[in-house]
């Protein structure tokens, strides 16, 4: 039975008790249902929706105005968006509009902001499933999807479009690869079969064969890399070699050379962030068109030996510099208004390359892989970011800030095209990145365990004899 609810005082404030998280992966049709696809110019792209990030209160936030709490852990937006927030009502706290923002938060105070999502654009090439069983599910992923939803990607990752499309629903994530890398990617159906299979991973019985191109001649004979790796920033999703960072180790065997650039078999023995990639910038061969890892912002010899001749924020801040002059922020998978927020993050970044150990980030509201399998919903507050021209306390209420009234009707199919008052990126006009720029030169080529062994095809840009 319901417990009771106990009688108030004058003026104070019911606060419900904290929901139970579910454990597991649980989207349901609900979820599938906030919005629809269509495809552009080689892209799959995502129709601009409503969505609600919620919280509880933070026990740092207790006894602190939801005012307070905005002006300084939310600084992405001025105060008067939240002002306008609360008088179109995308503002509740315990299920009710919150009316001051003056309130004092208490403990298992529950929090829901509605926001106007806009979600970057991913490559329309399909996911190809590879083989599918009572236990497991294994795709080819394209490059450019993050594994499931993290940062600004929610629709547009592996899990959305294998339930929306693929009827391929309730999956556990085995292993996790890079947005931007392609290849096998392993699902359990079963909890059951999920801890079993991590068990090998933990025990290092797990296999892993990737392939990639690579700037330059590589050295005919067998090359081992075991520099450690540190990360450097989980927002952006950028690491380095250092000595103070996790050992790691992979070896590398050249499979073809072309006059230019060499296709490489890689081999991790370790699963470091960004191992594979990091290691072969570090022996000055990096990934031709790494988006990260082989650009100016490393200096003129692109990081090789580790020599870098920079700070770690002054790197951060030309590799950002490097791509906002192309344009092309969104290929890292972060915008403007990821920058413009307060500190960085200990968790995920917007990147897609997540670990299960990561926190959600309470700035921008981009959960973490661990949090979304827990509970999809249970995410940190966010509002869209605002451009400074844009008068808010002078828009009208009943007109313009009513259109999010009927946000069931304007999913999907009807009144995407609409222009939301509060939302910034509905007043931005985006460069769409090209599908080329969307794809990196590294692939996961096979997965084997001890009672299973899953290939891809060789990519087309790794055959012998091919040329850009």
């Amino acid at each position: 039975p319901a417990p009771k609810k106990r009688r108030l005082a004058a003026g104070e404030r019911y606060v419900p008790p904290p929901r139970k998280l579910n454990t597991g992966v649980s989207f349901s049709a609900e979820h599938f249902a906030e919005t629809s696809y269509y495809f552009e110019g080689g892209l799959r792209k995502v129709r601009p929706y409503y969505f609600d990030f919620r919280t509880y209160c933070k026990g740092r936030w207790v006894g602190r105005s939801l005012l307070h709490v905005f002006s300084t852990e939310f600084r992405a937006q001025p105060l008067a968006y939240y002002r306008a927030a609360a008088r179109a009502g995308r503002l509740r706290l315990n299920e009710e509009p919150v009316r001051d923002l003056d309130i004092v938060l208490k403990n298992n105070d529950f929090l829901r902001n509605t926001v106007h999502r806009h979600e970057p654009p991913v490559t329309a090439q399909p996911i190809r499933v590879l083989a599918e069983d009572e236990e497991v599910v294994v795709v080819d992923k394209p490059s450019s999807l993050p594994v499931h939803p993290c940062g600004r990607f929610r629709h547009n990752t592996v899990i959305f479009i294998l339930g929306k499309e693929h009827g391929l629903r309730e999956l556990h994530t085995l292993h996790r690869l890079d947005r931007m890398t392609s290849g096998v990617l392993m699902f359990a159906k079963t909890t059951a079969v999920s801890k079993r299979i991590d068990e090998q991973v933990r025990q290092r019985q797990l296999e892993k064969e990737y392939v990639c191109r690579v700037v330059g001649e590589f050295p005919e004979h067998e090359v081992v890399c075991e520099e450690p790796i540190l990360v450097v920033s989980y927002k952006v999703g950028v690491c380095r070699v250092d000595p103070k960072g996790k050992p790691c180790q992979t070896l590398f065997q050249r499979l073809s050379y072309n006059g230019s650039t060499s296709v490489v078999r890689c081999l991790p023995r370790t699963g470091r962030t960004h191992q594979i990639r990091v290691h072969l910038q570090f022996l000055g061969h990096p990934i031709v068109n790494d988006p990260i890892y082989n650009m100016e912002a490393w200096g003129p010899d692109r990081g090789k030996g580790g020599k870098i001749g920079k700070t770690d924020e002054e790197l951060l801040k030309a590799l950002v510099e490097e791509h906002r002059s192309k344009q092309s922020l969104e290929v890292l998978g972060i915008g403007e208004e990821d920058l413009n927020s307060s500190g960085e993050s200990k968790g995920c970044g917007n990147s897609g390359d997540c670990t299960k150990s990561a926190e959600a980030d309470p700035i921008n509201g981009s959960s973490c892989p661990a949090e979304d399998e827990k509970d999809p919903e249970r995410n940190d507050i966010v509002a869209c970011p605002l451009n400074s021209d844009i008068n808010l306390e002078m828009l009208d209420k009943d007109k313009e800030l009513s259109l999010c009234e009927n946000q069931d009707e304007r999913t999907g199919e009807k009144g995407w095209e609409e222009k939301d008052p509060l939302c910034v990126e509905c007043r931005m006009s985006r460069r769409d990145p090209s599908p080329k720029e969307l794809v990196m030169f590294l692939h996961a080529l096979r997965y084997k365990g001890t009672d299973f062994e899953y290939c891809s095809s060789m990519p087309e840009w790794a055959m012998e004899d091919w040329e850009e």
